[in-house]
């Protein structure tokens, strides 16, 4: 199975320029990826391409990932209805820094392989390009009527920008088309993949080198992912789902794939992971024999967090899920760092106590009937706590007066009080 038919089978081939495939059947081909280093992480609307990226190498071709440093400080009209901020440059060098360390997670740039990865920034070739360079080398080749026809320009001239389109963000295909005439005459980068909504300024880079000195290259895209609903993959209430733990916690991350839909799972699961065709095949039939096991999301989540992550990290998301959902312990419990404790109880109710009230000892029943309103009475609590249904930090309150105190605080703050089987509370000391 070569590159192409790979994509094909996973669903991540759009469109593709004749001759591509013949191409890199013929010969090892260098192609780029560009990624936008508005911020210092990727987010998981950057995975397919990476993706691609990753597949593309162990067909045994060379990827570079290009950094839009320059273009970056533009703002690529394409599926966009605003203009972004602009970066300073030394914002730039450290949002790259950050995006090639999570992008060493999936490509090696290291080995001796002459087809190891490279990381190229686009600043680096345009920072000294003078407004008359740019007009003569790149400017007048490439009419505007040619510009004007691509359908990311036409979108934003038809109503949908608040405030049109401006000349910067006009002139960004042509800045994209002289990255690839720049890779191609410095790298011998034949070939530009990206999202489909990127096809407009891909073969405007195509037209230009062919103008320019005669070359051919080529293209290839893939789908825009989006939810079986047809929304917007990628985003969830809080924004963006980032690849950098800071931003979204390993079990958030983890948290993410497990709750996709059945349909979504059989189709990311193709997209997102590097797991072969009979072993998905596989996993989609045994998974529609017994969809309740939910056997794709589990799979799909392990894979993805192992890859984005690491192994330790999706331990700990699927015993932190454990905790909610299956009969953890409280050394379970113990082991969660603070922001892991806090996403795992998102949402559930919230009450603040003094630490000074616990430091000397407080009886359980005082604490979470008039401190914390955990339960309206005292006569219901010592007859759920009489039954067993009342765990402290997932270990049974053995008596509604029991002593509590801040050595039973969580990571020296919390305390995960359970009611029944599913009613949780989160009380804070302060």
């Amino acid at each position: 199975m070569n590159f192409v038919e790979e994509l094909r089978w996973r669903g991540m081939l759009h469109n593709i320029m004749p001759g591509t495939e013949e191409l890199l059947d013929k010969e090892k081909v260098t192609a780029y990826v560009g990624f936008d280093p508005t911020a210092d992480s990727l987010h998981i609307g950057h995975l397919c391409g990476i993706m691609i990226l990753r597949h593309f190498q162990r067909h045994g071709h060379k990827p570079l990932a290009l950094i839009g440093g320059a273009t970056g400080m533009i703002g690529d009209p394409s599926g966009k209805s605003t203009e972004r901020n602009l970066l300073d440059e030394d914002t730039l060098r450290h949002n790259q820094e950050s995006i090639k360390k999570q992008l060493a997670k999936f490509l090696d740039f290291d080995s001796d392989l002459p087809n190891k990865a490279e990381l190229v920034n686009n600043y680096d070739w345009i920072k000294d390009f003078t407004f008359l360079d740019f007009a003569r080398t790149v400017g007048k080749h490439i009419t505007v009527n040619y510009m004007m026809a691509k359908e990311s320009v036409q979108k934003r001239l038809n109503g949908e920008a608040r405030d049109g389109l401006s000349f910067t963000e006009f002139t960004y295909q042509l800045l994209q088309g002289y990255d690839f005439l720049y890779l191609y005459e410095h790298k011998n980068c034949k070939l530009q993949m990206g999202g489909s909504d990127q096809w407009g300024n891909i073969t405007t880079g195509a037209e230009l080198i062919r103008r320019t000195n005669g070359g051919e290259v080529f293209a290839l895209t893939c789908p825009l992912i989006t939810k079986a609903d047809g929304t917007k993959f990628g985003k969830t209430e809080g924004g963006n789902v980032w690849l950098d733990p800071r931003y979204t916690s390993p079990y958030k991350f983890y948290q993410f794939w497990l709750n996709v839909s059945d349909e979504d799972a059989a189709r990311y699961i193709k997209v997102f992971t590097s797991l072969g065709l009979e072993e998905i095949e596989s996993l989609i039939a045994k998974h529609a024999e017994a969809p309740h096991m939910r056997l794709l999301q589990k799979r799909l989540a392990e894979e993805v967090t192992v890859m984005v992550h690491s192994r330790q990290d999706y331990e700990t998301a699927v015993e932190a899920s454990n905790i909610l959902f299956g009969n953890a312990t409280s050394e379970a419990l113990k082991k969660l760092d603070e922001d892991t404790l806090l996403a795992v109880f998102e949402g559930v109710p919230m009450f603040e106590v003094s630490r000074d009230e616990l430091a000397g000892g407080v009886k359980a029943v005082d604490l979470l009937v008039e401190k914390a309103a955990v339960f309206p009475s005292k006569g219901e609590m010592r007859k759920l706590v009489q039954g067993g249904g009342v765990s402290l930090n997932k270990e049974k309150l053995a008596s509604f007066d029991q002593m509590i105190t801040s050595a039973d605080l969580l990571n020296g703050k919390y305390l995960i009080v359970q009611k029944g089987k599913k009613n949780y509370y989160l009380v804070i000391a302060k």
